[in-house]
């Protein structure tokens, strides 16, 4: 199908610490079980998308060659004015040219979503989101648990670990 990625991963950017756990998610979490225990290839920017490289170009590109778009909805990406553009892309490719799904890990409590924009609330009533909750911290690389089955069952089917 021309794809070279499972999943492109849109989270928030900016060096705050409330990002500290989202990148840590993203960095090591994901990567472990995603890919080292599933086999799924993820393009992360900041690792599959390099500094010097024309970023929106780039992160354009990179969604085209996805299956999904994995979404980490934070408070920080709902009011960042630097992710709107990956995030705009990525809404953009699933929704008008309809060629990827996207999976949305809330991964703190977003509350009311009146405040997101029109499309993001469009996908949460069509599929909903998948829920990052506390005690998922205790053993987060543990692929068997509720919230990693939930996000394999939105993925492309490869491998699926024993």
């Amino acid at each position: 199908d021309g794809k070279i990625y499972d999943a492109c991963v849109i989270y928030p950017k900016n060096h705050t610490t409330e990002a500290n756990f989202v990148e840590y998610f993203v960095y090591q979490i994901m990567p472990d079980i995603l890919e080292n225990k599933c086999g799924y290839k993820l393009c992360i920017y900041g690792r599959d998308i390099y500094p010097g490289e024309d970023a929106a170009n780039a992160i354009e590109k990179r969604i085209q060659k996805s299956r999904r778009l994995i979404i980490l909805l934070t408070q920080q990406l709902l009011n960042s004015e630097e992710d709107a553009y990956d995030q705009h892309m990525a809404l953009y490719s699933a929704l008008i040219q309809n060629d990827t799904k996207v999976i949305l890990l809330e991964m703190e409590t977003i509350g009311a979503y009146g405040k997101l924009q029109e499309s993001l609330r469009f996908i949460i009533k069509q599929q909903g989101t998948i829920k990052w909750k506390e005690e998922h911290t205790v053993h987060p690389q543990s692929p068997n648990s509720k919230f990693w089955k939930q996000v394999r069952y939105h993925m492309p089917v490869t491998c699926w670990p024993s």
